[in-house]
C-alpha cells in the first residue's frame, strides 16, 4: 500500500497532457502511475489493482484498446475504483458509475470528479 493510501493511474497517450495530468495529482499528495495505452493500463489495475483509488483515461488512446474499454476492465476487476473518462468529445455515453470530464477541462472540475 501506498504511504498516504491514494494511488491515481493516468492514461494518456499525449505526453504534455499525460505529464500535467499527473503532476496535478501529486500535487493533490496522490501517488502517480501513468502510461499512454489501454494495454498499459489494465497491466497496472490487473497488477497493482487494490491499491488505486482512482483510474483517469482519455477515451482515445495508443494501441488497439479505448479508454472506454479500460474503464470497463477496471470496472469489472475494481467496483468501486473511481473512473474519470475525459474526452474532446461531447457526446459520449457512459455507464452511471463513471465519470465524465470534457476536454479542454477545468481544474476544480478535475479535482472534484478525481477526489479520494
Amino acid at each position: 500500500m501506498r504511504a498516504n493510501g491514494r494511488l491515481a493511474l493516468v492514461v494518456e497517450d499525449d505526453p504534455l497532457q499525460r505529464a500535467a495530468l499527473s503532476e496535478l495529482l501529486r500535487e493533490r499528495d496522490l501517488d502517480v502511475v501513468h502510461c499512454e495505452s489501454a494495454e498499459a493500463g489494465e497491466f497496472v489495475v490487473a497488477t497493482m489493482g487494490p491499491e488505486l483509488s482512482v483510474l483517469i483515461t482519455d477515451i482515445v488512446l495508443a494501441g488497439k484498446h479505448s479508454g472506454l474499454e479500460l474503464a470497463q476492465f477496471a470496472r469489472g476487476r475494481l467496483p468501486d475504483l473511481k473512473i474519470v473518462v475525459v474526452s474532446g468529445r461531447s457526446n459520449v455515453e457512459l455507464p452511471s458509475d463513471i465519470h465524465f470530464l470534457q476536454k479542454p477541462w477545468l481544474l476544480a472540475d478535475l479535482l472534484r470528479l478525481s477526489a479520494v
